[in-house]
C-alpha cells in the first residue's frame, strides 16, 4: 500500500559572541502533514523539542513539548478554538505536575475568561484570575480579579474622535489586602497624522506624558517625562526612546 505524505524541513542557525562567551544555537523545523516538529540545541547541549498537532479533531491543536536533559520539563497542551469560545489546558508529564486552564467565552460585545494554574505538589492555585470584558464600537470597558482574588481592576477606553485619534480612559485598581485604591486617568491625542501626545494622572500625584512622532513607516522618535507633583524638585524624569523597524 502506498500512503502519500508531504515531508518539508528547514534548518536555521544563530550566534552571539559576549566578550570571550560565543552563545550559539542550531534549530530545525519538519512538517509532514498536520505534524510539525521543531528541535533545537544550543551551545550547553540543552535540546528543545516541541511536537504541535494541528486539528486531529476540528479546532483542535495538541503540543507536546520537553527540555533535555529537563526530565521534569515535558508538558502536554491541548487548545480549541470555536467561533465563540477559546480554551487552552496543560498538564506536566511528572509525578507532581502543573496544572493550567484558560479560556474565553462571549462574541464582539461581551466575553468572560479565566487563567488557572494548580499546583498538584501543594495542592494550591498558583494562579486564579477572571475577567469580564465588554466592547462597543467606540468604547471598551473591563472588570478583572487577579492575584488570586487580591486585586480587583476596573478599565474604561473612549475613543472621543476617531479623526484626531483622540480618547480618554480611566483605570481604578483596589487591593483587598492592603485595602488600598489606585485611580488612574489618561488621554490621547493626534496633533497630525504622524505625531500623537499622551498624558495620565493618578490619584497619588504622579504624572506622565509623552509626544510621539512616526518620522518614517513603522520607525517612531518618543520624548517622555514622568514627575511626582508633590515633589516636583525630587523625581522629575525625561525619557528618549527610538524605534526603528524596516
Amino acid at each position: 500500500h502506498f500512503f502519500p505524505f508531504q515531508l518539508c524541513q528547514a534548518i536555521t542557525s544563530t550566534g552571539i559572541k559576549k566578550g570571550e562567551l560565543l552563545l550559539a544555537d542550531v534549530s530545525t523545523e519538519l512538517k509532514n502533514n498536520n505534524i510539525t516538529t521543531n528541535v533545537k540545541v544550543d551551545t550547553k547541549s540543552t535540546l528543545f523539542a516541541t511536537v504541535t498537532v494541528d486539528e486531529p479533531a476540528p479546532g483542535l491543536k495538541t503540543i507536546f513539548s520537553f527540555i533535555v536533559p529537563d526530565q521534569r520539563s515535558g508538558k502536554v497542551e491541548l487548545q480549541y478554538q470555536h467561533e465563540y469560545a477559546g480554551i487552552s489546558t496543560s498538564i506536566g508529564l511528572n509525578a507532581n505536575p502543573l496544572v493550567n486552564f484558560s479560556g474565553v467565552v462571549g462574541n464582539n460585545c461581551v466575553s468572560v475568561g479565566t487563567d488557572l494554574s494548580f499546583d498538584t505538589a501543594s495542592g494550591n492555585f498558583t494562579k486564579l484570575n477572571a475577567g469580564l470584558n465588554f466592547t462597543h464600537s467606540d468604547l471598551i470597558a473591563s472588570l478583572t480579579l487577579n492575584d488570586k482574588g487580591d486585586t480587583l481592576n476596573a478599565s474604561y477606553y473612549h475613543i472621543v474622535s476617531p479623526l484626531t485619534n483622540t480618547a480618554v480612559g480611566a483605570e481604578l485598581t483596589h487591593s483587598f489586602s492592603s485595602n488600598e485604591n489606585t485611580l488612574t486617568i489618561g488621554t490621547q491625542h493626534a496633533l497630525e497624522p504622524l505625531t500623537t501626545v499622551k498624558a495620565r494622572l493618578n490619584n497619588y500625584g504622579r504624572a506622565s506624558g509623552l509626544i510621539q512622532h512616526e518620522w518614517r513607516p513603522k520607525s517612531l522618535f518618543t520624548i517622555s517625562g514622568e514627575v511626582d507633583t508633590r515633589a516636583i524638585e525630587k523625581s522629575a524624569k525625561v525619557g528618549l526612546a527610538l524605534a526603528l523597524k524596516p
